[in-house]
């Protein structure tokens, strides 16, 4: 969920940041963005806490009278963070789900969240009615990031990204027919179908690092998170040297439904079960 959130926020502050910067200028955009964020610190200071026992309850999913647990040592976090990449990057795993994640981040932020709005404009399309479709990508995101978290105690995860990553390949292989001047069905199909995926891929993808590298395995998804955003600025620059160089995504949009197949390729070889010491 709150993978879910990030990606939302995101998403929602697109239709606001159009119309201000097809107002006033982008410089009046940017001031909302920093306002935003620093309205958030006074709510950090006053409610976050380190642990639940600081706000007197029992930390999630423990068993009720459950001793305090020790303090974490606030020192060697980057230590553990190395040693546990150090360790994962030994494994074809740890790979998979990089490599998979990458194409998940390179597919989302770096194709569409970058680029659906000036491919929109191309065809006709109003900057504040692509932004606004955007918008309903990460409403729906919530819903198909839940929904996903249930299948994944339900299904094995890697039969959940060999789905998600084919259903995102052919909305990407489909969208240059779909985009036109207006909104029409089959557009509000394709932000449907896309926001229930956007990052579905987030629940499968944790439970396979926990599931390889136990206690680790949060650290790990940490650095595998990471290549979704290395994924999607290199995607994000490789789209646009498309458009510059053809005058249009077509190529962009094909290559990363191509990209997604291989995605679900891959996902189909991560092998599980086997825990990996760190």
């Amino acid at each position: 969920m709150l993978t879910a959130a990030g990606a939302t926020g995101q998403l929602i502050f697109l239709p606001v940041m159009a119309v201000l910067t097809e107002r006033h200028s982008w410089r009046a955009a940017s001031l909302v963005v920093t306002f935003a964020a620093l309205a958030v610190v006074p709510f950090v200071v006053a409610v976050l806490r380190d642990y639940p026992e600081d706000l007197g309850v029992t930390a999630y999913g423990a068993p009720p009278g459950r001793p305090q647990a020790p303090a974490i040592h606030s020192t060697g976090a980057a230590r553990r963070a190395v040693r546990a990449l150090a360790a994962a990057a030994r494994t074809k795993t740890f790979w998979a789900l990089a490599g998979g994640f990458a194409i998940c981040g390179a597919t989302t932020n770096g194709l569409i969240g970058t680029h659906f709005v000036p491919s929109a404009h191309d065809h006709g399309m109003p900057e504040t009615t692509a932004a606004g479709l955007l918008a309903l990508v990460g409403i729906f995101d919530i819903a198909g990031t839940i929904v996903s978290g249930v299948l994944t105690d339900r299904i094995d995860p890697r039969l959940l990204l060999v789905c998600y990553y084919f259903f995102r390949g052919v909305g990407l292989l489909v969208l240059p027919w779909l985009l036109s001047d207006a909104v029409r069905p089959s557009m509000l199909l394709f932000i449907i179908v896309y926001g229930l995926d956007w990052v579905a891929t987030v629940p499968p993808t944790a439970a396979l690092c926990r599931e390889a590298f136990g206690t680790s395995g949060t650290i790990v998804f940490g650095w595998v998170f990471a290549s979704h955003q290395f994924g999607a600025a290199l995607a994000s620059v490789g789209a646009g040297i498309v458009r510059d160089t053809t005058g249009q995504y077509t190529l962009a949009w094909f290559g990363g439904a191509g990209l997604c197949l291989v995605a679900a390729i891959v996902s189909v070889t991560i092998r599980g079960h086997k825990r990996v010491s760190m």
